[in-house]
């Protein structure tokens, strides 16, 4: 919040809240999406159009039909060698033992079939993230499943060998996430079943416990070099990582290191705190983290500031079921966007709240094979693409009825935000952006004392 401009804080802070959970309405959307029958709406709008803290886009009378509906971000600055072109929507990080291997498979074949991407999840790549042949973002978490010694450590040889597969095209390092930063997940050993000891690289029927941090380096600087090493390892693949933003220093840490050593990321994803997750405790979902909209736009900020952002790609991962979502998270800052619960909806999700019991009734987040057989994975593959086709051809033609002739047009002047009853603001006017390079030549008052602590050789 420190980077709202004053004039106006009295008025945001009462609205500064992020969406609430989803709704009905939205769920529905995406069911209808997933089935192929989402059409046009009668009588309106059911929103409060009057409520502090709605917001809308601006259209234009110089509106036009879209003629990209399949927009595409490359992944890949100088130092990579095998670029990759990603998709505006993508799935977002589900492990499997988290998720049933039907669930995974179905997500990887609409990922196969739309051209899209699926991020694994820290839990390694199972042959349901192979079987179907979608292209796969590989996470690597504190445990380092699917590449970890008996001591589970990083162990270089397992990475090598695995990150060069052919479906994985991109390997994202997860610092922390949305539903539980801070806190590493837990795996029951009653879940650990052979098939999901074999992904993750660990014995079966034991509880497995994630590190809270990673062991492969405690310092910026060796964080990058991490990057460094993944990189060469891959052969070249773009190399990211994923954070729920904590503290603005520990980001202007790493942004520091990357200037100090010339090795940067290819891409960020920032994930925010409304993040869900079927196993973490209530305190750290709720007020652990820092929102979406303020990490996003932070880290877009800083990598701007440091003179970073033409080579560093952002992803928003948080709560985006609609093409207004993805449409709003590029306004402020990002290249492409991931979704998690939306996709569990398009896979059969009710919200039944049984994640964590394995007693899932639609066989999304199950481990029971009598359960699992209630998703079926053609029908669930087919309605995973249709989602992900209709909802970014949706962000398409609201760009162009923007006016627009892309996404890289969208800018914080075209978000709207009610801040009091009868007065909006565009994020333009409510938030200070930096000017690139600004951090290096003459940092702002709001960002200098953060500017002055952040540090390549400690998280500060």
């Amino acid at each position: 919040m420190e980077f709202i401009r004053p004039e106006i804080r009295q008025y945001f802070i009462e609205s500064n809240t992020e969406a609430s959970p989803f709704d009905r309405e939205t769920r529905d959307m995406v069911y209808e999406r997933a089935k192929g029958t989402k059409g046009d709406e009668p009588f309106g709008t059911e929103r409060d159009v009057n409520a502090i803290g709605y917001e809308f886009l601006r259209h234009s009378i110089r509106a036009r039909f879209a003629d990209d509906l399949e927009p595409r971000v490359r992944l890949g600055g100088p130092d990579c060698t095998q670029p990759y072109d990603i998709a505006l929507l993508n799935v977002s990080a589900m492990s499997f033992g988290s998720l049933s291997g039907n669930a995974i498979e179905a997500f990887n074949g609409g990922a196969a079939r739309g051209g899209f991407a699926h991020d694994t999840g820290e839990g390694g790549i199972s042959p349901y993230h192979l079987r179907p042949g979608g292209d796969l973002i590989w996470e690597i978490g504190s445990a380092y499943f699917g590449c970890r010694d008996a001591d589970g450590r990083f162990d270089a040889a397992a990475f090598a060998e695995k990150s060069q597969l052919p479906s994985v095209k991109a390997i994202s390092i997860k610092l922390s996430q949305g539903a539980k930063p801070g806190l590493g997940g837990v795996l029951p050993g009653a879940k650990v079943s052979a098939e999901i000891a074999a992904t993750r690289g660990v014995p079966i029927g034991k509880t497995v416990v994630s590190p809270p941090a990673h062991s492969a380096f405690s310092t910026p600087t060796e964080f990058v070099g991490f990057i460094a090493t993944l990189r060469r390892l891959s052969g070249g693949k773009p190399i990211g990582f994923k954070l729920c933003i904590g503290a603005r220093t520990e980001f202007l840490s790493v942004c520091k290191a990357i200037l100090a050593t010339g090795i940067a990321p290819d891409f960020v994803i920032v994930d925010g705190s409304e993040g869900g997750t079927g196993s973490a405790p209530q305190e750290f979902e709720d007020h652990v983290g820092m929102p979406l909209t303020e990490g996003l736009m932070l880290v877009h900020n800083a990598l701007v500031g440091t003179g970073l952002r033409d080579r560093i790609r952002i992803g928003a991962s948080g709560k985006v079921s609609s093409g207004v979502d993805i449409v709003s998270r590029v306004c402020q800052g990002a290249d492409f966007t991931m979704s998690a619960r939306a996709m569990m909806f398009a896979v059969g999700c009710i919200q039944a709240m049984k994640c964590n019991t394995n007693h899932c009734p639609t066989g999304v987040t199950t481990q029971d094979p009598a359960r699992t057989r209630a998703l079926d994975v053609p029908d669930k593959t087919t309605r995973v693409f249709n989602f992900q086709r209709a909802t970014v051809a949706s962000a398409a033609q609201i760009v162009a009825s923007m006016g627009l002739n892309g996404f890289h047009e969208l800018s914080p002047a075209m978000l709207n935000r009610r801040i009091e009853g009868q007065r909006t603001l565009t994020y333009a006017e409510i938030y200070d952006w930096l000017m690139p390079g600004e951090l290096l030549d003459d940092p702002p008052e709001s960002w200098l004392s953060d500017w002055i602590e952040a540090s390549a050789d400690e998280f500060t």
